[in-house]
């Protein structure tokens, strides 16, 4: 699901500072969350910040095209001490090259570009220009939409390392994909009936069943969980004869008998390790996830894997920095020649940004773009 807003120009401005010198900036104003005590007080915040315009060695100043709204995770922010009222939204853009370092060797002026904004950046991605080393972008293809290419880069990245990085995917296997209507699940699905692998798939609701079931090519097993007559192990295990399947991709575990609504739906860890087959692997996206004793001893007895799936840990190192461009590089062409094909919806106008970021923080909706026209 996915809607778009406009952004607002920027302007550069002259500023002196105390000591009587004069430093070139530029001012853009941007979408940031504004941190509380708790979680739950975090606030997104439109607001103007003035950033120093001169480029570092490898840096590209990109005039911004299309910029994508995912949650925020606060959690990991505070975990690697990044110490910052306001954190930057927007992470995900598409742009257009206005100016290079002088050691930039991978782009020129008015090259189309897609990348994402390292996880430690001061610059909100509704900045109509922004700042970022060459090593975060690759080459938007001709025929790929502003859009197109923004909307999908992350989740496209997320499921690349979930089936590639993680799983080993292979053709023959068999891949479960939790909430396989999401713009993760899409991908994934797409991504797997590329490489040869049959997909199932389970709807949380009527409307994600209907649309799985009109995707093409074909899932193999729609998964309606959202029946309570349905049963997600039951399924899996008729589809694959007993079996079970290769690779598991989780949305979220439920970790307790008393959660929230929005996770009523998710599996208990038990029903996943139970549906998964011998030498399988288990992709999970639940942070918190904690197995006990018989837990462990069923994955042993199974040789299965158990991975955790964090896409930011390819900004970690530099060592992965090849990698990187390479799977970034495969996504927009994928996405030009039709093999992806994420799920767009139309815009909503700036003032609605706010309101749109905080229901995307609370999965209201699961994902907003940011176009500017």
């Amino acid at each position: 699901m996915y809607l778009f807003c406009k952004i607002s120009a920027y302007s550069l401005t002259w500023f002196n500072k105390s000591f009587g010198s004069t430093s070139f900036y530029f001012q853009c104003t941007g979408l940031y969350c504004k941190l509380g005590e708790t979680t739950a007080e975090a606030k997104f915040v439109i607001q103007e910040t003035n950033l120093a315009s001169a480029l570092g060695s490898n840096q590209v100043k990109v005039q911004v095209k299309a910029c994508a709204l995912s949650p925020l995770d606060i959690k990991l922010h505070e975990d690697l001490k990044f110490q910052r009222d306001l954190v930057p939204v927007g992470r995900e853009i598409v742009g257009i090259v206005l100016q290079v370092g002088p050691k930039v060797t991978f782009f020129q002026p008015d090259d189309e570009v897609v990348g994402i904004l390292p996880l430690d950046t001061a610059m909100s991605g509704l900045c109509d220009a922004i700042v970022i080393n060459e090593h975060h972008l690759v080459q938007k293809p001709e025929k790929l939409s502003w859009v197109e290419a923004a909307g999908a880069i992350r989740d496209g990245l997320r499921a690349y390392t979930a089936l590639h990085t993680l799983a080993r995917m292979a053709s023959g296997h068999t891949l479960l994909v939790l909430d396989g209507a999401s713009p993760f699940g899409v991908l994934a699905i797409q991504l797997a009936h590329y490489h040869g692998v049959k997909v199932l798939a389970s709807a949380l609701s009527s409307e994600d069943q209907k649309f799985l079931e009109q995707l093409r090519p074909s899932v193999a097993r729609v998964i309606g969980v959202w029946d309570a007559k349905v049963d997600l192990v039951d399924s899996c295990l008729e589809e694959t004869g007993g079996l079970g399947v290769d690779i598991v991709m989780d949305s979220g575990v439920r970790l307790h008998e008393e959660e929230p609504e929005a996770r009523c739906l998710l599996p208990y860890k038990h029903d996943i390790i139970t549906l998964l087959g011998v030498g399988g692997h288990w992709v999970t996206t639940e942070q918190n996830l904690q197995l006990d004793p018989p837990d462990s001893r069923s994955l042993f007895l199974k040789a299965a894997s158990l991975s955790f799936l964090n896409e930011e840990v390819w900004g970690a190192s530099s060592a992965r920095q090849g990698r990187y461009l390479h799977i970034m590089k495969d996504i927009v062409e994928k996405l030009s020649t039709g093999t992806l094909r994420p799920q767009l919806e139309d815009p909503v106008p700036l003032y609605d940004a706010t309101v749109s970021m905080e229901m995307v923080q609370k999965k209201q909706v699961r994902k907003r773009l940011v176009v500017q026209l």
